[in-house]
């Protein structure tokens, strides 16, 4: 029933997948070909059903997709989940910050190997750290919103939720937006995209995943970016300790495979 449910609404969206079986068999060839589902830290090639709507299945068994599958790019194909490029280039973002020890950190060891990122910023955080927030903009990274209060979008009505990014806009001078959690109901996409490009991601650290070794979230990076690979950090405090050992590591292996890094324009 839920490959149905799931197999009717990607139908609306692709009349090119004429019957369940085909909804069935892409979702079975996600799993099956690519190991990229992690539960509770821990990856997993079992078979199962990707969500149906901005991963509530996903969240719903306590999961997080290291990659994000082409299927969810078929359900919101207004969303900026990758960048298009024809050279070896990464985009790194980091959500949550400004925070006054993890931002810092991240802004030393781009600098290190001469790496730009994007930064999705919450707003109340910017008012609490104005002068980490001209830091990041002063040395060339870019930012976005990220909402005032870090809403969960499939929490909030459409009306609350725009409110709330626009009370952070008041801080944040961007045309970014990324959805706390990446969690954002249609209705919400539906309001914001005439303001802001929505921008998701394509590869995932888990830095935030406190039962998440580091060496694997180093993996989840190393194993799964490519080039235009728009690649999830998070500068905050239950990421850091995560994110410290990871970022450094990321930098100098790509560096060494001829990569750079470079906003989100």
């Amino acid at each position: 029933p839920i490959v149905q449910s799931f197999g009717a609404a990607l139908k609306v969206l692709n009349p090119k997948l004429a019957s369940y079986q085909a909804v069935y068999q892409a979702i079975d060839d996600e799993f099956h070909n690519n190991r990229h589902f992690t539960r509770k830290g821990t990856e997993t090639s079992d078979h199962g059903v990707i969500p149906m709507d901005a991963l509530f299945f996903v969240a719903l068994h306590n999961m997080y997709l290291v990659k994000t599958p082409w299927l969810l790019r078929v359900l919101y194909p207004s969303l900026i989940w990758k960048i298009t490029t024809t050279t070896k280039e990464l985009f790194l973002t980091f959500d949550d910050g400004p925070h006054p020890e993890a931002t810092p950190f991240v802004l030393d060891t781009l600098a290190l190997f001469n790496a730009k990122a994007t930064f999705f910023c919450i707003g109340k955080n910017v008012a609490e750290y104005p002068e980490i927030y001209k830091r990041t903009i002063k040395e060339g990274h870019r930012v976005g919103n990220h909402t005032h209060n870090h809403l969960n979008g499939w929490n909030t009505d459409a009306e609350t939720y725009s409110n709330n990014i626009n009370e952070a806009a008041l801080l944040i001078e961007s045309n970014l937006f990324r959805p706390p959690y990446g969690r954002i109901k249609r209705s919400q996409v539906k309001i914001i995209t005439p303001n802001f490009k929505i921008i998701m991601w394509d590869v995932l650290s888990g830095d935030f995943d406190t039962n998440l070794p580091g060496e694997r979230s180093l993996d989840h990076v190393t194993n799964h970016s490519q080039p235009g690979s728009i690649v999830v950090f998070h500068d905050s405090a239950r990421a850091f300790k995560t994110m410290k050992f990871v970022l450094p590591k990321v930098l100098e292996h790509f560096s060494k495979l001829g990569y750079t890094f470079s906003v989100i324009a």
